[in-house]
């Protein structure tokens, strides 16, 4: 199925922190995967869905494959707004396309895209995704595919 909507884009907000960067003062770009884990994350929370509760119902969400491209580099104290879009939505997995912008200058610093499984919690056995994720995720699919404009005119 592929997305497609007219809700509002979704976009995670994050600070850098020290942590964050490398012996350079730039993110480690390892850390930008971090980041987007956590915006889809915050995604399924803004949804209605916990982590926790999900993996009450013997449910996890696992990355399957994942690929960066880095054009920028953030640094210490960026605040950073990260999308989590649903391109593609399957029986038992998600196709996420996010993108990393620095909130001061509208640069784009690092897009991605996520395989995100639905497996079994108790054997890591691939599961449908049930039918409530499955809506939740249907009605906001194409959330966040105009975020760069939005980004751009300083929504």
């Amino acid at each position: 199925m592929r997305a497609q909507n007219r809700l509002e884009p979704f976009a995670h907000r994050c600070r850098v922190y020290y942590e964050d960067t490398d012996a350079g003062g730039v993110v480690y770009y390892v850390n930008y995967l971090k980041f987007m884990e956590r915006a889809r994350t915050e995604r399924l929370r803004e949804l209605g869905f916990a982590q926790s509760a999900l993996a009450g119902e013997n449910l996890l969400f696992v990355v399957h494959s994942s690929e960066a491209r880095y054009h920028a580099p953030a640094r210490l104290d960026d605040e950073l707004l990260i999308s989590a879009q649903v391109t593609e939505l399957n029986r038992a997995s998600l196709r996420f396309k996010q993108q990393v912008w620095r909130a001061a200058d509208t640069t784009l610093l690092c897009e991605g895209q996520f395989l995100v499984a639905c497996v079994r919690a108790d054997s890591f056995k691939p599961r449908a995704i049930p039918e409530a994720l499955r809506t939740a995720f249907a009605d906001v699919s194409g959330a966040g595919k105009h975020l760069e404009q939005e980004i751009k005119r300083g929504s």
